[in-house]
């Protein structure tokens, strides 16, 4: 950076492309590979194994899980933080509070970088390693792949025993009230005091008729 100002500095470290983040995103190396790779830093990619120097987690070493390049900030495993709710979440550590003590060498493009400079010996050691870690890697994925089918099976067991069998779902259906067909005498009252009905309005105007025509007759006589 050029300027010697604190507020520009800060200014163009939270609105720097993510191409020059990625870069601010190293680390020191531990002794044995800063002599093996003849390098002092390097950025944290996730798969690498890491010892936090400064902070409560002190001397914890573990793997790196996330990288947030745009919040500047890794992810360990085994080191989260509590919230107010109770539930656990990864805590942000800074990749200038960490020592890498072992590298991820699966990604060829990183060993490519790696392998500048160095003498055909470290070049094929690497090569090694980047070897067995792949083979790790796939190993790992395999007993990951037979135990996410052993649960899928468990739980499709589980479904299977809490479903009732077919006899008792026929007998359940048999003593259902719901499932009976209803009966016919109902449908015939139904129908027969409907006709009642009918027939008690039909009586009912029949004598309304006959008493209308019984005063026209006796007023026509007078």
């Amino acid at each position: 950076m050029k300027t010697k100002n604190p507020g520009k500095q800060r200014k163009m470290l939270y609105n720097a492309p993510l191409h020059k983040k990625r870069k601010w995103m190293a680390s020191h190396l531990e002794e044995n590979l800063l002599l093996k790779y003849d390098r002092r830093s390097i950025p944290v990619i996730e798969g690498d194994t890491v010892k936090i120097m400064r902070g409560s987690f002190k001397g914890h070493e573990d793997k790196v899980v996330n990288v947030n390049v745009k919040k500047r900030y890794l992810e360990i495993e085994g080191i989260t933080m509590s919230k107010a709710d109770g539930n656990k979440i990864p805590k942000p550590i800074h990749p200038s509070n960490v020592m890498i003590t072992k590298l991820n060498l699966t990604d060829r493009w990183r060993r490519s970088k790696l392998e500048k400079g160095l003498s055909e010996e470290t070049k094929k050691e690497i090569e090694k390693e980047a070897e067995e870690q792949i083979k790790k890697e796939v190993e790992e994925e395999k007993i990951r792949k037979e135990q996410e089918e052993l649960e899928k099976q468990e739980e499709e067991e589980e479904k299977e025993l809490e479903k009732p069998e077919e006899g008792e779902v026929e007998k359940q259906k048999k003593t259902t009230p719901a499932n009976k067909k209803p009966e016919p005498k109902k449908e015939k009252t139904k129908k027969a005091s409907k006709s009642k009905k009918t027939k008690t309005t039909k009586k009912t105007t029949t004598k309304k008729a006959k008493s209308t025509k019984k005063t026209t007759k006796k007023k026509e006589a007078k």
